[in-house]
């Protein structure tokens, strides 16, 4: 992508630039869904805060908090579970379905980092390849119900680890996920709610999180 047209999309996102980003009312679009889901996750005992996800569709369209709140993640009793790595197939995450809008092009998310704690911001660049994916369906078979249906890969699942590292996989209902990207994120130096509570986070880890981290510590060379 050249880094102008980059830069504009960047502008749109954070709602700096808006020139050239259309009403998100100016439908428009032309999928064989209804909706492309957004949802996010992160490694076991690994709890993050979404402040903002903001998207921008092939039209230029600004999508605002597309998401926000608790990403998915899990707390294996008696510290058993590990979170280190990403698994093959992530499951859908914690989202939304983002309505009126086309195939993503650019996604913006600003999380808190709860283990750390740190807050981070990243752009998700979405290929070609991925958003002609996210076109085509077809006929596939469900292990766990037995049957076939019409399925599309039309779930992007955005993984948020310690350190700002980003992990992005598009994936269907009963099609396993492909892996879209991995970007580091930034450090956002105003800190958390872009420096409006004082340094204060969203919460502190929960007690099993805690627990793990305090033993354990945190894999940063696993992402």
């Amino acid at each position: 992508m050249a880094i102008g047209k980059f830069n504009s999309l960047i502008g749109c996102v954070l709602g700096l630039i808006l020139s050239g980003c259309s009403s998100a009312n100016d439908y428009g679009v032309e999928l064989p869904y209804d909706a492309w889901r957004l949802g996010f996750l992160a490694p076991n005992y690994m709890e993050v805060w979404i402040e903002t996800a903001n998207v921008v569709d092939v039209k230029g369209r600004l999508f605002r908090r597309a998401m926000s709140g608790v990403a998915a993640v899990q707390t294996p009793p008696n510290l058993k579970g590990t979170p280190r790595g990403w698994p093959k197939n992530p499951g859908d995450g914690a989202g939304k379905h983002v309505w009126r809008a086309d195939v993503p092009r650019l996604i913006y998310v600003r999380w808190q980092s709860l283990a750390e704690p740190q807050t981070y911001d990243a752009y998700i660049d979405i290929p070609e390849r991925i958003q002609q994916s996210m076109l085509e369906g077809g006929k596939t078979y469900c292990d766990s119900s037995n049957v076939w249906i019409d399925d599309y890969r039309k779930n992007l699942v955005v993984g948020l680890a310690p350190g700002g590292v980003v992990k992005t996989w598009l994936m269907g209902v009963c099609i396993d996920a492909i892996e879209v990207s991995r970007v580091q994120g930034r450090i956002v130096e105003k800190g958390p709610h872009e420096g409006h509570s004082n340094g204060l986070y969203y919460r502190p880890p929960n007690e099993a999180s805690q627990a793990y981290i305090d033993k354990f510590g945190i894999p940063y060379d696993s992402w």
